[in-house]
């Protein structure tokens, strides 16, 4: 369809209500976008307040001002969120909606389809739409930024929570200018440009919409902001926002460690697609924990002692370098699927497993070039992920591709019977078949090539300008193709399209290493267990087991599933003692020369049961050893580069 009559068409469909805008509909994604202060060609731009005054209460007070013309006009609220790959729009926690003209009130009615899209009517002589309506944000930390995202202390500010926007066009063609207060006393951190700032309010620059979503404010009475360095002509800012003043101490030494993390990032990929980049370092136990990509930003959210304790350094070492990794591989690049025109239209997640996968693996690969991990540590979260993948019962039924296309169920799965229904394994099963095109780069080049290579190739375009540039599998296979010669169709087919029952773990014994299992858990794996409360013993007694006795998941064909145990039941004593999690490791231990297996009583509900569990090979935990019969590629890919650029 060509592009004059494509913007016939939606002409032709648009409503009365909306025929301002009709200069201004795209035809498409753009390459680009508004990096600069849009030229609007006499567009209006949509006028939106945020009252973040009565933040600390967990509410938030939204003024929409929109020009219109006489006739029916359709609002949505965004729907399907860039980042979460689902339709996670908290749409439930709009109240107090109200619309009116500059003639008076309008009536409105909800879509009884689509319930994100309001209907109203402007009446003749309308002019003008003004929206007015409350956000509750919620008191639960689960989720993504629909969670928990405030406390009396500070608020992440998410913008497509806090907006409507007229159905059926374009988020890059839609100009907004947005105004927000604070609470007397906050700071503040964000991608946004600021016009004019005051005691009371805060203007920023006209943006899209797109870039409006894309940018993330976090604000709060303490505040941190530390200089990581200008680079390649952008600026760099960690923008540190805590529940407290004293978790805003941050080492010298994690300083330098990040501001590495900025020149290794740049020599990996060979050009910075953003204008200034700002991590948004949100630390706190009562919001949602997670990372969320924005093209010249990230939401990061830690616990609040984060920086004052080594283990949740430890556990979380790659959080911001993985989302620092999707400014280039996720916003700049992006799987055609995942590039919608608007909030409303649905997203193909099918190679989520580059998008998540490939920035998982490369996050890692720069933490461990950075130092924000030792060599060690990387192995022993490769491990991890191997040991439990191999373990994971669903692996015989559900290929990696599925897990991809089905995330926005799998991200909010219960975790019972989880390994026979697999997670969203398109984040640690492909980080490992990245890390094996790594080590096929690199051995049948010779050692001249590499996936940094392969970075520079298919993230090549124009420093400082945010733009998108889509892709299909075929253009990514182009691309590897192009760095080295080789059938990465096929390749793609066995390990993404196919179900395989063994975990992809070539890369790891390519690179020089191989999963070893003993009785001494990691220090990666005992910050794990004490992050989510459990005993991990999935590779010896076949089950996980929560601090209070639940039993979490068990592995089908493990000694605790042939035994009768499931997920759900509440261990109340094991050999004829009172449940611990202590009590249970030694009794595992024990069963190694007892020579009788191990007596565990259950509770299901009103009733109790006594399963005898057969099993007598101690605790079992991943490790990866060396191979002294293959080049140690694993060590070379983690060490750092930038150093030695000129």
């Amino acid at each position: 369809m060509s592009r004059c009559s494509r913007d016939s068409m939606i002409a032709m469909k648009l409503p009365l209500g909306l025929a301002w805008v009709i200069a201004i509909v795209g035809t498409g994604f753009p390459q680009e976008a508004d990096a600069q202060l849009p030229n609007t060609n006499g567009a209006p731009v949509l006028q939106l307040e945020v009252d973040a005054r009565d933040a600390p209460v967990r509410l938030l007070h939204v003024h929409l001002t929109m020009p219109v013309s006489p006739g029916p006009i359709i609002l949505r609220y965004p729907k399907w969120i860039p980042g979460e790959h689902g339709p996670t729009g908290p749409i439930s926690d709009i109240a107090n909606l109200r619309f009116q003209s500059n003639l008076g009130q309008l009536e409105w009615r909800r879509d009884p389809i689509d319930l994100f899209l309001f209907h109203l009517t402007v009446p003749s002589g309308g002019t003008k739409l003004e929206a007015n309506f409350d956000f509750i944000s919620p008191s639960e930390a689960g989720g993504f930024s629909s969670g928990s995202s405030i406390t009396t202390q500070l608020a992440v500010i998410s913008w497509n929570q806090l907006l409507l926007y007229p159905e059926g066009l374009a988020a890059d063609q839609l100009l907004y200018r947005a105004t927000l207060r604070l609470p007397r006393g906050w700071k503040y951190g964000t991608a946004l440009n600021v016009v004019r700032e005051d005691a009371s309010s805060i203007d920023f620059r006209t943006v899209s919409l797109t870039t409006l979503v894309d940018s993330p404010v976090a604000a709060g009475l303490h505040v941190r902001v530390v200089d990581l360095g200008t680079v390649d002509g952008a600026a760099h800012d960690l923008h540190i926002t805590a529940d407290s003043e004293k978790a805003l101490a941050i080492t010298d030494e994690l300083i330098e460690k990040y501001k590495h993390l900025v020149k290794e990032a740049g020599t990996l990929f060979g050009t910075r697609h953003y204008r200034n980049y700002h991590f948004l370092l949100t630390l706190s136990d009562h919001v949602a924990s997670f990372g969320l990509e924005h093209h010249e930003s990230s939401d990061d959210r830690l616990a609040e002692r984060y920086l004052l304790d080594e283990n949740l350094q430890r556990l979380h070492a790659d959080l911001l370098a993985h989302e620092f990794v999707h400014s280039w591989n996720g916003k700049y690049r992006r799987p055609s699927g995942l590039v919608t025109k608007a909030y409303g239209e649905p997203m193909q997640g099918d190679l989520l497993w580059v998008y998540e996968g490939l920035t998982e693996y490369l996050g890692a690969v720069l933490a461990t070039r950075s130092g924000l991990q030792t060599p060690e540590q990387w192995r022993d979260n490769l491990a991890n992920s191997g040991g439990r993948l191999t373990f994971e019962s669903g692996r015989s039924w559900r290929p990696l591709v599925d897990t991809a296309i089905s995330a926005q169920v799998l991200y909010g799965a219960r975790e019972d019977y989880a390994g026979l229904r697999r997670g969203v394994d398109f984040y640690s099963e492909a980080s490992l078949v990245w890390l094996e095109v790594d080590a096929l780069l690199r051995q049948l080049s010779g050692g001249k090539k590499s996936i940094d290579d392969f970075c520079k190739v298919f993230y090549a375009g124009s420093n400082g300008i945010p733009g998108v540039k889509p892709y299909t599998r075929d253009v990514l296979v182009e691309a590897l193709q192009s760095v080295q010669v080789y059938d990465w169709t096929g390749f793609f087919r066995e390990r993404v399209d196919t179900v395989e029952k063994r975990a992809p773990l070539a890369g790891v014994e390519n690179s020089g290493w191989k999963m070893n299992y003993d009785a001494k858990r990691s220090e990666l794996w005992v910050a794990d267990e004490d992050e989510r409360k459990v005993a991990s013993l999935e590779m010896s007694l076949g089950a996980v087991i929560k601090t209070d006795g639940l039993v979490q998941d068990v592995v089908m064909g493990g000694a605790a599933q042939k035994a009768g145990i499931a997920p759900g039941g509440q261990i109340s004593a094991v050999n004829g003692r009172q449940f611990s999690l202590q009590n249970l490791r030694e009794a595992v231990q024990a069963a190694t020369t007892s020579g009788v297996g191990i007596e565990v009583s259950v509770k299901n509900g009103e009733y109790y049961s006594t399963h005898q569990v057969n099993y007598h090979g101690g605790e079992k935990y991943p490790h990866l050893t060396r191979d002294a019969g293959k080049a140690d590629l694993l060590s070379l890919i983690g060490a750092p580069v930038a150093a030695k650029a000129p």
